[in-house]
């Protein structure tokens, strides 16, 4: 214990603040299409996916072995770094999640971790091969198979109950829903919970708590699941609005056949220890299970913001880490503390802004659109 300084600390709680914000940043894609048809009800969705996540969190640790040793040297890295990293990951979220768009809180963590470090350590501590191998090329291409996938799984779908009854086949498909949605925070345990604890193991290694190469400890795998699991349980309802009803209308069994197509996309990727982005995986399966419906509506204004947000997520959370590192290693101790401050301003200031247009699970399901007004309407609370 002599290795966990004040630092060290303030990292390993910096860190699980990010899982936290993760939780409800992601609970969309596990949950928007069961609520959007009313196969679950949001407040119980929200239950049931946190506690699966925390389940998930125990299954497997290739994803968080492949953090904390691969994307960059953990031997050049310091927990300043890391708290800079995790402040920029921190801020892209919360942002994203203000304006509803579903964007990766997978990328926002590579993202402000690479620029610190980068910064920090200089363009030598960052592997960027294994970036390309475990993080870009899973980035494009996970979301076109899940697509693809959930497309196919939709028109089969569609053709194999075109006599049934209609009442009959959305009724089965609802309750199909509650295990296929249920697989998909399963998934999500074993993917984003591992990001964290990989980043925690990190920290643990340049501290010197831990040998080089190092798993992550039991504690720091308890601590990660019920993170996000807290955070999933919140419920991020203004993500979970425009993935359930912004991107297109979902009916019961284009919602199983996305929610299926994306269990399976990342139970085999944290198998492999890719370190994919589960929001780009849910958005392609949702899209690709629109455009398996016939008639459907496809919203493309929404799919192109989302695509807009993907492309930039890694390299501005890049940014504000690199620039936090930068303050961090010019400033030491001072840095660090104004680093701190002032992303503790930007998180308390965004989520006030939010309360001038609360959205929450009474009214998730009322339309696709979050805007932001410049003043409270009147007889509204202050939900988020």
């Amino acid at each position: 214990m002599d290795h966990i300084t004040f630092l060290v600390a303030v990292v390993i709680v910096t860190a699980l603040a990010f899982d936290f914000t993760n939780g409800f940043h992601d609970t969309a894609n596990a949950m928007a299409t069961s609520i959007a048809t009313g196969a679950l009800k949001p407040k119980v969705a929200v239950l049931i996916s946190g506690v699966l996540n925390i389940v998930g969190a125990f299954l497997s640790t290739e994803v968080a072995k492949t953090i904390s040793g691969g994307i960059v040297d953990d031997t050049l890295v310091t927990p300043g770094m890391i708290f800079a990293g995790l402040i920029g990951a921190i801020l892209w979220n919360l942002l994203t999640w203000l304006v509803g768009l579903p964007s990766s809180s997978s990328h926002a963590l590579f993202g402000g971790l690479i620029g610190a470090v980068w910064v920090g350590a200089g363009a030598d501590a960052v592997h960027v091969d294994k970036v390309v191998d475990k993080v870009l090329i899973p980035a494009f291409a996970s979301p076109l198979v899940a697509g693809v996938a959930a497309l196919i799984a939709t028109y089969f779908a569609s053709r194999l109950t075109t006599r049934a009854r209609r009442k009959s086949v959305t009724k089965g498909f609802r309750i199909g829903q509650i295990g296929s949605a249920s697989l998909v925070s399963l998934a999500h345990g074993t993917n984003d919970a591992q990001k964290t604890m990989g980043i925690i193991t990190l920290t643990l290694i340049s501290a010197g708590a831990l040998d080089h190469d190092a798993g992550p400890p039991v504690w720091v795998i308890a601590t990660a699941g019920l993170a996000i699991g807290l955070g999933t349980y919140l419920g991020g309802w203004r993500i979970i609005r425009t993935m359930g009803k912004g991107l297109t209308e979902i009916e019961s069994p284009q919602g199983f056949a996305a929610e299926t197509a994306s269990t399976a996309v990342i139970l085999t990727s944290a198998h492999l220890g890719f370190a994919l982005s589960t929001t780009q995986v849910a958005s392609g399966s949702i899209l690709g299970a629109g455009l398996g419906r016939r008639l459907a509506e496809v919203r493309w204004g929404v799919a192109g913001r989302m695509v807009a947000a993907w492309l930039i997520t890694l390299p501005c959370a890049a940014l504000v880490g690199g620039v936090s590192a930068s303050v961090v290693k010019h400033g030491g101790t001072f840095g660090t503390v104004v680093v701190a401050l002032v992303g503790a301003a930007l998180a308390v200031g965004i989520v006030l802004l939010s309360r001038r247009n609360p959205v929450h699970a009474d009214n998730v399901n009322d339309h696709h659109e979050v805007a932001i007004r410049t003043a409270p309407p009147a007889g509204v609370g202050t939900a988020a």
